[in-house]
């Protein structure tokens, strides 16, 4: 048994390093320049995700930040219980969250795409969190493709 728990604390230290991210763009929004900073980093404080082999897998804390003209405009960290209200429970519980970017810009704000996912499958629910030019954060599920999951589901 200690050989087996040395093994899971050696994988769970190999996906640490593998799976930290950094992500820096600038992109401009109803004519100002914004700069956005996205962190992806395994979070030990978080319940440890076990998929249907056993293999246990450590979930991710990202930290979305935006900045204009040297002020914060958002500086906020997402866990999958970011999203509970809008996936559901039993989903939740065997998925990570897998990752957060930048996407487009609408007229109600900047667009950025999150996916919760199984780990290491191809199951995930594609979240969007819009972020007004003053900070206000919402988030919905992307409709288009929840059919396909509740397809596969069933």
């Amino acid at each position: 048994i200690p050989h087996l728990l040395y093994s899971e604390k050696n994988t769970l230290t190999t996906d640490t390093r593998l799976n930290k991210s950094s992500s820096k763009m600038s992109f401009t929004y109803n004519g100002k320049e914004y700069h956005s900073h996205v962190v992806r980093r395994l979070d030990d404080s978080l319940p440890v995700v076990t998929n249907e082999q056993g293999e246990k897998f450590v979930d991710n804390r990202i930290i979305l930040r935006i900045t204009s003209g040297g002020k914060s405009i958002v500086n906020k960290e997402f866990t999958k219980e970011s999203f509970a209200s809008l996936v559901d429970a039993k989903f939740l519980k065997h998925s990570i969250l897998e990752g957060l970017v930048y996407d487009k810009n609408t007229s109600k704000g900047m667009v950025y795409a999150a996916s919760i996912c199984y780990p290491q499958s191809d199951l995930y629910i594609p979240l969007s969190i819009t972020v007004s030019a003053d900070g206000k954060i919402s988030i919905a599920k992307e409709e288009l493709l929840e059919e396909v999951y509740e397809t596969d589901s069933i």
